[in-house]
């Protein structure tokens, strides 16, 4: 883990769709729930809140000041609206700190541009991007590393087997096939005809297709209060 990530969060006293008023002034509501506690309704300046659902994401504990309290939690929802993709809900799932927990973290290729097959002129593409792991919160890792040094042809390929989890962390997944691809390497040739082809059964979404809010723009999250 890095350094920690601190977030003081406010009681709340307006719910529901008296909400939005507290948006309009840059206040972000949200809930804090867990196992063996009440769910306390909250809220944040939204540039605090903004900066902590950047640094956490989903994978990283964040270190929550409550009314005083001192409580330890994940981000397990973040509600943004759909036009302007700013926040508008954010939920915390307290845990402890012995407590194994599961979390989605990133998966990061190392050694970009330095592989044999990419002085080679060959492609290195990134098949999965993230992976569920399990682990006790201070042990949850940013990333995931793998490094792209063993490629050298067209023939090769990473998969989750070359990754070396760090101590204390396993794969949500106990069934998971280790023989999973994480990135490929192409011709860039073959590559670039793949996605000639695919392009023409491309559709651009027009703005009739996307789903518009209905009144108060109150998540369900919100709405369960």
């Amino acid at each position: 883990m890095g350094d920690k990530i601190n977030l003081t969060l406010q009681p709340r006293e307006l719910q529901g769709k008296k909400v939005a008023r507290l948006r309009k002034e840059g206040i972000v509501p949200g809930v804090v729930y867990g196992q063996g506690i009440d769910p306390i309704i909250v809220q944040s300046p939204y540039r605090e809140i903004e900066v902590a659902v950047r640094d956490a994401g989903k994978h990283a504990p964040v270190q929550l000041t409550v009314d005083g309290k001192k409580k330890i939690a994940m981000i397990k929802d973040v509600d943004r609206d759909p036009v302007k993709a700013r926040i508008r809900h954010v939920a915390f799932h307290a845990v402890k700190a012995n407590e194994v927990v599961t979390a989605e973290v990133p998966i990061r290729l190392i050694g970009e541009g330095e592989s044999e097959a990419e002085r080679a002129g060959l492609v290195v593409l990134q098949a999965i991007e993230q992976i569920e792991v399990k682990a006790r919160p201070a042990e949850l890792p940013e990333a995931l590393e793998v490094s792209l040094a063993s490629l050298v042809t067209t023939e090769d390929k990473l998969t989750l087997a070359d990754i070396t989890l760090p101590r204390g962390v396993e794969f949500a997944d106990a069934e998971l096939d280790h023989e999973l691809v994480v990135a490929n390497v192409y011709e860039p040739a073959a590559l670039q005809a793949a996605n000639d082809a695919a392009g023409g059964d491309a559709e651009e979404a027009s703005a009739e297709d996307v789903p518009a809010e209905n009144g108060e723009d109150v998540p369900a999250a919100e709405k369960a209060e």
